[in-house]
């Protein structure tokens, strides 16, 4: 739905989302036309842990529970020119926005400011009383007390993919120079003197003839098998590594102080300064 005067207490506190469904930021504060009331800006934290504010436009902005749509980018948003988010909008700081987001200033004058705790308040009790919250002096927006607050860090993780390991296998040839020994045969010509042991041998043939005789000879030849076998297992494992990183940040906080001729605190045992 459209932000209207009396869906402004929903805008505050609710979720910003840009014009692709990306959240930009949480709203901070609602900035309405003294005029008529109507939304004119609204605050975005938009820093990193909301420590940062921009500015944009709740023209053409719709509603839908917590969530709200601006037709703008995201990063469109977080550039846009950085105003102190301290109640009141000048002249000029409208000026910048309006020229920023190409918008027409029209007769939108000085915006007020919509703060947090407008639940029990209509825009026209706001614009009506005396002051506003931010800035009263006694006036009938105030109690009896101020409350200080302060910003605080809080610092997180998040797991980010830094890269990517793999196994590969691959083929390497070498060589390698294996010494086998071989055996073969060769002819030896033996003579043997004629004894009592062999005259019957010499004497049993013809006793002149031609005669051959025939020897074969052998020798052993180098034969090559390759085998592949397996011989180790490798896989892949991550180990979880731990390391102190510091982070730096600045955070603001309030200070109260007593303004007077007599700034002496009495009965409380403390400094002035809080």
């Amino acid at each position: 739905m459209m932000i209207e005067t009396s869906t402004i207490d929903a805008v505050i506190g609710s979720t910003a989302y840009d014009n692709d469904g990306d959240k930009i930021g949480k709203v901070g504060q609602v900035y309405v036309d003294p005029d008529d009331g109507h939304a004119v800006w609204a605050s975005v934290n938009t820093g990193l842990f909301g420590t940062s504010e921009s500015f944009v436009p709740l023209e053409n902005a719709t509603l839908d529970g917590d969530s709200l749509r601006v037709p703008y980018d995201k990063a469109f948003v977080k550039d846009a020119p950085r105003i102190d988010v301290d109640g009141e909008l000048s002249t000029n700081d409208q000026e910048s926005l309006y020229q920023y987001y190409g918008m027409s200033s029209g007769s939108a004058g000085g915006a007020g400011y919509t703060g947090t705790d407008t639940a029990d308040h209509t825009d026209t009790d706001r614009r009506d009383t005396v002051g506003g919250p931010g800035r009263d002096t006694s006036g009938p927006n105030t109690d009896d007390a101020m409350t200080r607050s302060e910003q605080q860090l809080n610092v997180g993780t998040q797991k980010v993919q830094t890269g990517k390991a793999r196994l590969r296998k691959y083929v390497v040839t070498e060589q390698q120079n294996v010494t086998v020994p071989v055996q073969r045969e060769e002819v030896r010509l033996e003579r043997e003197p004629i004894t009592d042991a062999n005259i019957g041998d010499a004497m049993s043939g013809p006793e002149l003839s031609e005669e051959e005789h025939e020897v074969t000879l052998t020798e052993e030849r180098v034969v090559v098998n390759k085998e592949t076998v397996p011989v180790e297992r490798v896989r892949l494992d991550k180990d979880v590594v731990t390391e102190q990183q510091t982070v730096t940040e600045d955070v603001a906080r309030e200070e109260i102080e007593i303004e007077g001729d007599d700034t002496t605190a009495r009965g409380t045992g403390r400094d002035d300064r809080i």
